[in-house]
């Protein structure tokens, strides 16, 4: 039987889609992480955040994600970042750790088991401040919030939101796309609450189209709470996502309309090209 558009993006979420175990062996860190840099530099709280987190992870790709709100005066965040890894270096010495803005990285079992730690600091008034990819600074967040939003506009549309978020990941990893996981993220729960119809083939040529449109600006925080989300970390990178980002419009425009004269081999044949799958 001919596999139907629909049919063949249903089986690209689910082969993208990590099982419930598949980041427990990176979780077995998480103790001598928080363990370590508690005694280094003072730790008040620790939790896990990111797509793994939000329930947009993307098997093969997403990394286990943590925020580690540290004690004392908040010094430059360069100075965190490599307060951080120099923590974690020491504690690991036969692992690759390095700093890869907002996060320090460690690389245990060769990278097979890849776990991030975001340096935070406390806001007044609720919130942290992390690490700034783009200007180098500090920038508030408000992560479980953040989740709490994504998980609302979810509701909606069969769970649409992530799914978008999981398949534009998708297209970031398989393609190289240099732009932001969370913003892609974000920018889905953001244009997923301004749609009052929903198919899947259609939106995903609409949220592409609208990141084209916008040539990936920067998002005022969906809950009013935190900093902007900004999509890319240098004017180089940018270029590079937006002429890729050409090509997925191009290639999103013709599944979508191959969908719609019911022609699903061709649909099917442009999102592998999308998808790289």
């Amino acid at each position: 039987m001919t596999q139907t558009t629909t049919q063949y993006l249903d089986s690209l979420l689910s082969l993208y889609t990590p099982p419930s175990t598949y980041f427990d062996k990176a979780r077995t860190h998480r103790s001598g992480i928080e363990v370590r840099l508690d005694t280094w530099l003072g730790v008040k709280e620790m939790f896990e955040t990111g797509s793994l987190r939000h329930g947009t992870g993307v098997r093969f790709y997403s990394d286990v994600d943590y925020i580690v709100s540290l004690k004392g005066t908040r010094p430059t965040s360069t100075t965190a970042l490599n307060n951080v890894r120099d923590a974690l270096k020491d504690k690991y010495p036969n692992t690759t750790v390095r700093v890869a803005r907002p996060a320090v990285v460690c690389e245990f079992a060769k990278g097979d088991e890849t776990v991030e730690v975001v340096p935070a600091f406390a806001a007044e008034g609720g919130g942290y401040w992390i690490p700034d990819p783009k200007t180098g600074e500090w920038m508030k967040t408000h992560p479980k919030d953040h989740n709490a939003y994504v998980n609302e506009v979810n509701k909606s549309h069969s769970g649409g939101a992530k799914k978008l978020a999981r398949l534009t990941k998708t297209w970031k990893y398989k393609r190289s796309v240099p732009v932001s996981s969370c913003y892609l993220e974000m920018r889905a729960a953001k244009y997923a609450d301004g749609e009052s119809y929903w198919s899947l083939p259609q939106d995903i040529y609409g949220y592409f189209k609208h990141l084209q449109n916008i040539s990936l600006a920067s998002l005022n925080d969906p809950t009013g709470l935190g900093s902007r989300f900004n999509a890319y970390s240098s004017e180089s990178n940018k270029a590079d996502a937006l002429s890729k980002l050409d090509t997925a419009v191009g290639r999103a425009r013709k599944a979508k309309d191959y969908y719609l004269a019911g022609n699903n081999a061709d649909a099917i044949a442009q999102y592998k090209l999308l998808f790289a799958h």
